[in-house]
């Protein structure tokens, strides 16, 4: 399951403080804040995904992400090699390093992660 972009920029505030009340995500946010109705929205489409949980603290509510960035992101990635580069990581990784002009340290950096990933196999 996907999130939308409202729901994805609200999961960025929730993983990075791990935990959080109502007011703690609405102050994460740049002004203009949106309305607390519009957050408690999100986040309860965001439960129906199973993307949040909450434990019931008092009267409150404290949120807490029920996926990891990193798994979002792998699963987000891999739809997006399977979509947009016919399944084909090679085509993926060939785009990426020619068309976002790369430092040449930095393309020394993912040949040591590839050579890394590569003695570990």
């Amino acid at each position: 399951m996907k999130l939308s972009r409202t729901e994805e920029e609200l999961m960025h505030y929730l993983w990075r403080l791990k935990k959080a009340f109502m007011k703690d995500l609405l102050e994460s946010y740049p002004e203009p804040k949106p309305a607390a109705t519009t957050v408690s929205t999100l986040l309860k489409r965001m439960q129906d995904k199973n993307f949040v949980g909450y434990e019931t603290v008092g009267n409150m509510r404290e949120y807490f992400p029920m996926v990891s960035k990193e798994s979002y992101f792998a699963k987000h990635l891999k739809g997006l090699i399977k979509n947009f580069f016919d399944d084909s990581p090679a085509q993926f990784a060939s785009f990426f390093t020619k068309k976002t002009d790369l430092s040449e340290k930095e393309l020394e950096d993912l040949k040591t992660i590839i050579d890394d990933q590569l003695k570990k196999k």
